[in-house]
């Protein structure tokens, strides 16, 4: 059974920062991974993604203050998160997509960006 487990989110003032983790049980090095997030009464929306090759993607909001990066030998996957803003109030899910196993999704960690 593939495990993700997001960890990382709180409570944060607006300009704030966090750094989420998202650890897998199974090697990472091969795999896509996203960090997905979903505010209440929206749709699950992709964050940020990093291929096996190294290539980054980021969605218009957060590009300039989110980064996303991987320890392959560690098999977790990080976002960090600067000048958040209530906007970015959501929970945030792990997603990773394999070629041989399928994808899979974490628990998700709450991310709260309240003054």
């Amino acid at each position: 059974q593939v495990q993700l487990v997001e960890s990382g989110g709180g409570l944060v003032q607006p300009g704030g920062s966090l750094k989420l983790s998202c650890a897998a049980s199974i090697s990472i090095f091969s795999n896509f991974i996203g960090w997905y997030r979903q505010a209440p009464g929206k749709q699950r929306e992709l964050v940020a993604s990093i291929t096996s090759g190294g290539g980054t993607n980021y969605a218009d909001s957060v590009k300039g203050r989110f980064t996303i990066s991987r320890d392959n030998a560690k098999k977790i996957v990080y976002l960090s998160m600067n000048s958040l803003s209530p906007e970015d109030t959501a929970r945030y899910y792990c997603y990773l997509q394999t070629s041989l196993i399928g994808s899979y999704w974490g628990q998700g960690t709450q991310v709260t960006v309240s003054s």
